[in-house]
């Protein structure tokens, strides 16, 4: 439907669909499926991607990081097909980020957005999203701090959608969502700050049973 008049009531149902999608819990529900345990009561007590390699292991934690990407991908692609608006694309991602982090399934409670925002970035910008997840990867692998890769990551996105000349509304999103990355980390940057931060170390179910 390109060309389509987008009105305020789009923009409103793109947000919501957004945060919707973005509510659901996969890391609670996957980790509960497989294993029958609550991750919220486990380690970091968060129910992403890295909680889950730390609580039980690599291959769960890649298949929560993966169900989190296609939150985001699919409601903004989904919208993308009907409407094909930059600034639609822009208020549907924020919605699914914000709905990861505040889910309508957890009492307004959730993870940190970054899995689900790299999914909407492989979906708007995808040479932007290989970029920023090798960056994340690098700083991982050196420093074995995932809080930091994601961090620098989610600051990077900003620079390389102005750079490889993405649409205005696309940079602003980059801009807001690693403004959210940064104020849900602000406890791991107290811990990076003191020297108290936990280095992943991969989690196996074995020793919490």
């Amino acid at each position: 439907m390109m060309g389509s008049e987008i009105g305020v009531l789009h923009y409103v149902l793109g947000f919501a669909l957004g945060h919707v999608l973005g509510s659901v819990p996969c890391g609670l529900w996957i980790v509960k499926a497989f294993f029958g345990i609550d991750i919220r009561e486990y380690g970091s007590k968060n129910i992403g991607t890295t909680n889950v390699f730390r609580t039980v292991g690599a291959k769960t934690a890649a298949l929560v990081m993966l169900a989190d990407m296609l939150k985001g991908i699919i409601a903004v692609a989904l919208v993308n097909y009907l409407y094909a608006d930059s600034l639609l694309n822009v208020v549907t991602a924020l919605g699914a980020i914000l709905g990861h982090s505040y889910s309508l399934f957890l009492g307004l409670k959730g993870g940190k957005g970054v899995a689900t925002g790299l999914g909407i970035l492989v979906f708007l910008m995808p040479d932007s999203s290989l970029i920023c997840f090798g960056i994340w990867l690098v700083i991982v692998l050196l420093t074995r701090y995932v809080s930091l890769g994601s961090m620098v990551a989610g600051c990077s996105t900003p620079f390389l959608a102005w750079y490889l000349g993405y649409h205005t509304s696309y940079i602003v999103l980059c801009v807001l969502a690693a403004m959210f990355v940064v104020l849900r980390h602000k406890e791991n940057i107290k811990r990076l700050l003191n020297g108290t931060e936990s280095k992943i170390k991969q989690g196996n179910i074995k020793n919490i049973k």
